[in-house]
């Protein structure tokens, strides 16, 4: 990965190329920012620029044997480390088990959400994390010698996932790292790290990305889009995943809008028959899909929201949502907005808890019901 196939931030590259141009590499580096900035991206062209033999003015060269093995995701020296799941073979999982599927994905496009790596490792049922024991194998790679580049570079990929213990044990090394050893942590919840990290990390800003740059990147996959890119930019506010799901819908977005649909009209209509099936259905596909319909949820609740109050400037929907919005939005109101909204933040919260998720549904679709008519 090269600065040139970052989308945007061109402020974060020349900081990040000042900053080896200087001599001045901070040995714990924090890229924070939403969903869609590019953030892994940038670690990627980040250390590959670190590590490359012949470096140039605004990247690296992209053919020195470093360079080849970074493209490649292959340099031994490069670690990664990032949400996994329990499964049959590995019931102490670590990175390590997924690595060929994290290559893959990656490989394929570094623009990617925690729900669609799941989908790549076929979760289910479970919530994925960063296990207690990731942190031995980050300690035992990073205590080795360097077999290649100058620097052991650690990409820890969306750490607040990070089990509190493994945390704790990683401070140590964090504070005081062996020789040439770099950390790139890459977060889209810095408020769910443990403080005692983020004041050992110098903390790197990430930006939506600008409507211009996303424009250039998009327009090359405008052939059979859903929409025009004009108004892709305009509804994904700078998030380079949503696009790419706005122009073409995946299947967790075309099922998250059925599913809210339904659950909004069984609620109206106070068909409790229909809403105990909704609930049946909703309830066995797994929690990471469960928490990925409750954000989505948050999400249209407040754009009709939005809409009621007649501020359509402000919404970011596509045409499927903005058909079903147009006659749903009136009974969005600021009698219920916030009690709506709050149950679908409750719900989320008790299924992250490993909550039993027909109670939980069922629980949240029938005071829906009471609230919607408010």
């Amino acid at each position: 990965m090269q600065f040139q196939d970052v989308i945007g931030q061109e402020a974060v590259k020349a900081r990040m190329i000042k900053s080896v141009k200087e001599e001045r590499i901070s040995h714990a580096q924090l890229l924070v920012g939403p969903e869609g900035s590019g953030k892994l991206a940038l670690a990627l062209a980040y250390a590959q620029y670190i590590c490359c033999s012949n470096p140039g003015e605004h990247d690296s060269c992209g053919v020195c044997p470093s360079c080849v093995k970074y493209s490649k995701l292959i340099h031994p020296d490069l670690h990664f480390v990032f949400p996994v799941v329990k499964t049959p073979k590995a019931k102490d999982p670590v990175s390590d088990h997924f690595i060929n599927e994290w290559r893959k994905r990656v490989l394929d496009d570094p623009y990617f959400s925690l729900d669609q790596w799941f989908g790549s490792i076929g979760v289910d049922n479970a919530q994925g994390m960063i296990y207690s024991h990731e942190s031995d194998e980050i300690i035992r790679k990073l205590n080795l010698k360097t077999f290649e580049a100058e620097y052991k570079v650690m990409i820890i990929w969306l750490p607040e996932k990070m089990h509190v213990v493994a945390s704790n044990k990683l401070l140590k090394m964090i504070e005081e790292p062996p020789t040439k050893t770099l950390f790139l942590l890459i977060s889209e919840q810095e408020d769910a790290l443990i403080s005692t990290i983020k004041s050992r990390v110098q903390r790197i800003k990430v930006g939506k990305i600008g409507p211009e740059s996303l424009k250039t990147a998009l327009t090359p996959k405008a052939q059979d889009a859903s929409m025009d890119v004009d108004s892709v930019v305009h509804l994904c506010n700078g998030n380079y995943i949503r696009a790419k799901q706005l122009m073409h819908p995946d299947e967790a977005a075309v099922y998250n809008l059925e599913k809210f649909m339904e659950l909004m009209r069984f609620s109206y209509g106070r068909k409790i028959l229909e809403l105990f099936s909704w609930v049946d259905q909703v309830s066995t596909i797994g929690r990471e899909k469960q928490k990925s319909f409750l954000q989505y949820g948050i999400h249209l609740v407040r754009e009709n929201f939005i809409l009621n109050i007649g501020r359509p400037g402000l919404n970011y929907m596509n045409n499927q949502e903005m058909g079903f919005s147009k006659r749903f939005s009136p009974f969005v109101n600021e009698r219920n907005i916030i009690p709506i909204s709050e149950e679908f933040e409750k719900a989320f919260q008790h299924i992250s808890m490993n909550g039993n998720p027909r109670i939980i549904f069922m629980d949240m679709a029938l005071k829906i019901v009471k609230l919607i008519r408010l």
